[in-house]
């Protein structure tokens, strides 16, 4: 079987990373390092479970982009720092530093990154997984946004859900999305962003209509097919669309005709890599590795990396 292509959401298993564990764990000069040793001992667990043949780990060139927000103002507006301007997101102030060492020691261990300017990491995530044609695709994350990349051809691609942890994670293909959100099988993932779409996401600033949760949102993509065929139906006074439901759509118009392509992630993007996106079989810079380990206290977070790199690379 062929060895999957793993896509990481980066900052979905940083951030987590980030709250999960104390910011007790510091480096020599005090600096907190919880979400850099969490991340590593994360990404080491990826690699032994999934043996990937290929490794990216996706990054967020912009992490509100411009063409969202020109359709949807309030598109993560609740995220915006309000002290550092429209284009910085409000992180916490301990985290903020731990990022660039993270960057660091994914180049020293020879893991590809991924960013294309002016898009999301979901966006280099559609991308990569559109290009893929030969290895199953396995996108690991904390987002629900990416469910709707499952998918069974030309290869099947994979959410593996990482919010709860990588212990108790999900492994969602479109039969376990379909039974999860009672959404039709052969659409799962297009079902998916149209039931995303009515429902709403406040964390991402999306309004949603007003009165449809996320069971009556599923209910209507079943019923329907597909939004573009809901708001067909409700247009035309279809009596299958109940009265108050075409109320609703209706006074949610000019939501509705944006949030599809805000919703939507992209699957073109101006994806750059960094380099191979084969798992390394050795780290690229071993002494440089353990610089990092010895200036930022990574513990035993860098040695199980480093473990688990070398293990997967002497699997026959």
């Amino acid at each position: 079987m062929t060895a999957p292509l793993v896509l990481l959401d980066t900052a979905s298993l940083y951030f987590r990373s980030f709250h999960a564990l104390p910011e007790s764990l510091r480096a020599h000069d005090g600096t907190p390092v919880n979400a850099v040793r969490g991340f590593a001992d994360t990404l080491a667990r990826i690699i032994l479970d999934r043996s990937p043949g290929k490794l990216v780990a996706c990054l967020d060139a912009d992490w509100r982009p411009q063409f969202r927000v020109d359709l949807l103002p309030s598109y993560k507006a609740h995220r915006v720092d309000s002290d550092a301007g429209d284009t910085v997101e409000e992180v916490p102030d301990t985290l903020g530093p731990q990022v660039p060492i993270i960057l660091e020691l994914l180049d020293a261990m020879g893991i590809c990154t991924a960013e294309a300017a002016g898009y999301e990491a979901d966006d280099v995530i559609g991308t990569l997984t559109a290009r893929e044609t030969a290895a199953p695709v396995e996108i690991v994350t904390g987002d629900r946004d990416l469910f709707q990349l499952v998918r069974s051809a030309p290869t099947p691609a994979t959410v593996i859900y990482v919010g709860r942890g990588w212990a108790k994670a999900e492994i969602l293909g479109e039969r376990e999305l379909a039974d999860k959100y009672a959404l039709p099988f052969d659409t799962a993932g297009a079902a998916y962003a149209d039931m995303s779409v009515l429902r709403g996401d406040p964390s991402d600033g999306l309004p949603g209509v007003p009165g449809i949760g996320e069971k009556t949102a599923a209910k209507l993509i079943v019923q329907f097919g597909s939004l573009a065929e809901l708001l067909h139906a409700a247009r035309a006074g279809e009596p299958s669309v109940p009265a108050k439901t075409r109320a609703r759509l209706a006074e949610a118009a000019d939501y509705l005709t944006v949030a599809p392509r805000v919703v939507g992630v992209v699957r073109d993007a101006p994806v750059h890599l960094s380099g191979d996106q084969a798992t390394p079989a050795a780290p690229a810079d071993p002494a440089r590795v353990g610089r990092l380990a010895e200036q930022w206290n990574l513990g035993g977070s860098a040695d199980r990396l480093l473990d688990a790199v070398r293990t997967v690379s002497a699997r026959p």
